[in-house]
């Protein structure tokens, strides 16, 4: 860890406006597996292609899956019983040239569950397959864009091994990365996890000035695992990226565009 604001040595450095550093040793002294695992893996992010990059990132987190840091989070946090939902996961709407797909969960803040992957997959697939699609705009209803994954379906996958591939094989990352120059991705409320982390691959991403972006994994066990360890470090470096995933924070709206987490604010 350094205090400094250039030190190429470290693996995170504290910006005082942002966390102390206290807060990011108590993060890694109560998941030192997580922690661990998430610095190793950004030393070499700027040498990975995004493939490899996202490769990299889904072994590592499959692997934290079956760890004991996991396990105890989620003896903490059993998973909770809802009623069935009776709404699609999403929406999407043609007009002309623009595809427009709306996250469509309000009740758990866009939660990201299987269903609304595999949605969102089968919706981006039209314009990866119609080049007359000239813009694909993805925002949320209700009080946040994407609160991150559903945490009610973290673990549930029968096995690591299992859970890397099938992480790997529907990899929302990497099709928004091969979109990013058609995406705009409407940011506003509370966005945490794969919410920041997927919105990062866009080349344009648009936030309301009462966002707010935090990456809790490491408190669970776990590292960021939808691409963040790839599409954050592109944008704001593998200090900050390690910062506010070993700190628990969050930053505004202002302080990440002063990053380039966004590229600007509605």
């Amino acid at each position: 860890m350094s205090e400094t604001n250039d030190d190429p040595d470290a693996d995170v450095v504290i910006e005082a406006a942002v966390a102390s550093l206290d807060q990011v040793r108590k993060t890694i002294e109560a998941n030192p597996i997580a922690a661990t695992t998430l610095a190793l893996l950004l030393r070499g992010a700027a040498g990975r292609t995004i493939d490899d990059g996202l490769l990299a990132e889904s072994a590592a987190y499959s692997m934290l899956q079956a760890g004991p840091e996991f396990a105890r989070w989620r003896q903490r946090a059993p998973r909770k019983r809802r009623s069935p939902e009776t709404e699609q996961p999403l929406t999407v709407e043609r007009d002309g040239s623009e595809l427009v797909i709306t996250l469509n969960r309000p009740r758990v803040r866009n939660a990201l569950n299987v269903a609304m992957r595999d949605a969102l997959l089968e919706a981006l697939a039209i314009a990866e397959v119609d080049d007359s699609v000239t813009s694909v705009v993805l925002r949320g209803t209700g009080r946040s864009f994407c609160s991150g994954g559903d945490l009610d379906e973290f673990g549930t996958f029968p096995d690591p091994a299992t859970a890397h591939l099938i992480r790997w094989a529907t990899s929302i990352g990497r099709v928004l990365h091969g979109l990013r120059a058609r995406v705009t991705v409407e940011m506003h409320g509370v966005c945490a996890g794969s919410g920041i982390e997927l919105p990062a691959f866009a080349d344009d991403v648009v936030a309301a000035p009462d966002t707010t972006f935090a990456l809790p994994e490491v408190s669970l066990g776990l590292i960021p695992g939808a691409g963040g360890t790839v599409s954050l470090t592109r944008r704001i470096g593998r200090h900050r990226t390690a910062l506010l995933a070993l700190s628990g924070t969050s930053i505004d709206a202002e302080t990440a565009l002063s990053w380039g987490l966004v590229d600007r604010l509605s």
